[in-house]
């Protein structure tokens, strides 16, 4: 098998699973609303809404936790550095179970801001917060599974994440029957639901851990393993994922902020069609966590040669997957949006702006690749900055100069040209980097 061949087989290999990982998210959610919309009283949608964004927003935020583990641990992988493969998960679980109780300990401010700021009527605030008490104890489950997950798919292994996202959907969704329909029970069902399905997910990533990789299970003296320097560098890098991943949410939040004052129509069509830009995000993040995994490795072996091909060929499989996507969403896009509403008055509307949809691949592919590769050779810095250029300095100024005359499209613009501004800056400032040697990113 030649080297291209093996680097194809290798992404392929990655990527599907991760893929598969990343569509059973949205599928329980849409179980959770299904189950809350047969109940007949619309105050157990909102209710289960507004708790679900409140965790959504809550742990994005920790997503630094899991590409922060993936990026330090491919490099350990690749420069067969065995102790600080198992370093970097002992440091990760600990990060994890500091933020989990972070997360508790301040369970009261949290709720109190997130209702204050997101509303709801006093009967789905009452239910939201029922639920929310309850799944608020999932944290230490949720946010460990981060950790794992990213650990998993560092030592290459991306079947492992898929089952346990797999066992944990279908464990979710049979106990959302038994409590709701079974037992009764309403949002604080699907509360406890959720709550048992991530600790069984837990469970089974630590019994993947002791059973296929028990060679990395290892005591390290404390001094080791709360070693300054290794400390330092994981936050660093972590803190620096935490800003890129913050300032696109908030750029997400802007986006839909501005989509409702244009009024409902134009929220709601917004809300529509930002849908398919979600949809082909979980086919590009499956190409760019393989990017991470990849890359990653190849860095920390200092493998120059095996470094660029894989960033070619997941280039190349990047703009295939997005062309093809564009090609369906063109040909499809009626259609599909016929299936999420029956109003022909917005559907009508929609079409004003159907050309973005279809560009949103094209425009967005190479800033989702290139984010594997900067998390894979731990360029946090620099996927900062670019972040930060993109977001405050195109997406904003692109909006604002444009809004006056172009209305709704304007929004639409500013959002293709951001996710192009993050693709070509990130492309100039590897030209600067690539060239950099691995950091032993765990010294002993």
């Amino acid at each position: 098998m030649t080297i291209s061949n093996t680097i194809n087989s290798s992404i392929l290999k990655l990527a599907i699973p991760n893929i598969v990982t990343n569509i059973t998210v949205p599928l329980l959610g849409l179980v959770d609303l299904a189950l809350m919309g047969q109940l007949g009283n619309p105050v157990y949608i909102g209710a289960i809404a507004i708790g679900s964004i409140i965790f959504n927003i809550i742990y994005s935020s920790f997503n630094f936790l899991r590409m922060g583990s993936t990026g330090f641990t491919a490099q350990a992988v690749g420069a067969k550095q065995k102790d600080e493969i198992s370093l970097v998960l002992i440091r990760s679980l600990l990060v994890a179970l500091g933020l989990a109780t972070i997360v508790i300990l301040f369970q009261y401010p949290i709720q109190w801001l997130s209702f204050k700021i997101l509303g709801g009527s006093e009967d789905v605030r009452l239910l939201a917060q029922e639920y929310f008490y309850i799944r608020i104890w999932a944290a230490p489950a949720t946010i460990g599974l981060y950790a794992f997950f990213g650990w998993f798919l560092g030592v290459q292994n991306a079947k492992v994440p898929m089952i346990i996202a797999l066992v944990i959907n279908v464990v979710n969704i049979l106990l959302n029957f038994l409590f709701v329909n079974g037992f009764g029970m309403t949002s604080d069902g699907v509360a406890i639901a959720t709550v048992i399905a991530q600790y069984s997910g837990l469970f089974l990533a630590i019994y993947f851990l002791l059973s296929m990789y028990k060679d990395y299970v290892k005591k390290f003296p404390v001094i080791i393993v709360l070693q300054t320097k290794a400390i330092v560098r994981f936050f660093k890098v972590n803190t620096d994922i935490f800003i890129r991943t913050l300032l696109l949410l908030l750029t997400l939040a802007f986006f839909t902020n501005t989509s409702a004052k244009h009024g409902d129509d134009i929220l709601a069509i917004n809300t529509l069609l930002f849908q398919f830009f979600f949809i082909f995000s979980y086919f590009a993040d499956g190409f760019a966590f393989a990017g991470e995994a990849l890359t990653g490795k190849a860095f920390g072996a200092n493998k120059r040669d095996m470094l660029k091909k894989t960033i070619t060929k997941l280039f190349y499989w990047g703009w295939g997957a997005a062309f093809l996507t564009s090609v369906v969403y063109a040909i499809g896009i009626n259609t599909f949006m016929g299936i999420m509403t029956n109003n022909s008055e917005l559907l009508m509307m929609a079409r004003d702006y159907n050309i973005w949809v279809i560009l949103i691949p094209i425009t967005s592919t190479g800033a989702f690749i290139w984010d594997g590769i900067y998390v894979g050779v731990t360029a946090s810095k620099e996927m900062r900055n670019a972040m930060i250029i993109s977001s405050l300095l195109v997406f904003l100024p692109a909006y604002y100069l444009t809004s006056n005359h172009w209305g709704n499209d304007a929004l639409w613009f500013a959002l293709n040209t951001f996710m192009v501004a993050r693709t070509l800056l990130m492309w100039a400032m590897w030209q600067r980097i690539k060239g950099r040697k691995a950091i032993t990113v765990y010294t002993q």
